[in-house]
């Protein structure tokens, strides 16, 4: 079933309305969708070096849409519909974890799900359950995705087709290299006060799943 939703979805990069496939499949894949944007994003660039830049953009801003409807299932639907959700994709024993994580560090867990292979879903209803603030949550999307998804369009921007080889094999390193970067001197202020590691420990074994 999945294989065949992704082949269905990875066809579409050859759509003459492709871009619109790349739009709607950022903005669900944000909310409940199983499949990442990022292959169909990948053969666009490929397809078209000098329009991955528009690509990226398109992939980022859609998602970040995309992740307001997750907000909004997890604020309004939690129990109606965010609960089959995340049961369907398999994410319902990593809900207390997000939970707990985006009560610690909120927006810099976003920014840092750039380099990790956390489903954006799962945060997006998370910080909906929750109640985040509004602001932060689409600051923290729009940093989030536009770091998933530009990187890919301008390294395909910069060196065309030849890049696929470098990006198939490195660009997960790389960003998680970019990313460490960023949250380095949050997370070295906040271990050095004792908070990284207590919340290291209360969000290992949470026990709680009201909202916040």
């Amino acid at each position: 079933m999945l294989r065949r939703l992704y082949e269905w979805t990875m066809a579409k990069a050859s759509d003459p309305r492709a871009e619109w496939w790349l739009a709607l499949f950022s903005f669900i894949e944000a909310s409940f969708f199983p499949i990442p944007p990022h292959p169909v994003l990948g053969l666009m660039c490929l397809a078209e070096p000098k329009k991955a830049l528009r690509f990226a953009a398109i992939a980022t801003l859609a998602s970040v849409a995309g992740g307001l409807l997750g907000y909004a299932i997890g604020y309004f639907l939690f129990d109606a519909l965010g609960t089959q959700i995340l049961a369907l994709l398999g994410l319902t024993d990593s809900f207390p974890s997000a939970r707990c994580y985006l009560n610690e560090y909120g927006f810099w867990i976003f920014v840092a799900k750039g380099a990790t292979p956390i489903p954006f879903k799962l945060l997006t209803i998370t910080a909906g359950f929750i109640g985040m603030g509004l602001g932060v949550f689409l600051l923290g999307s729009l940093i989030s995705r536009a770091i998933s998804f530009m990187i890919v369009g301008v390294l395909f921007r910069l060196f065309g087709a030849p890049i696929k080889a470098f990006i198939d094999k490195y660009l997960g390193l790389a960003t998680a290299g970019f990313i460490a970067l960023v949250v380095a001197g949050f997370l070295a202020i906040t271990l050095l006060g004792g908070g990284g590691k207590e919340a290291e420990a209360k969000c290992a074994h949470p026990t709680t799943v009201q909202a916040g």
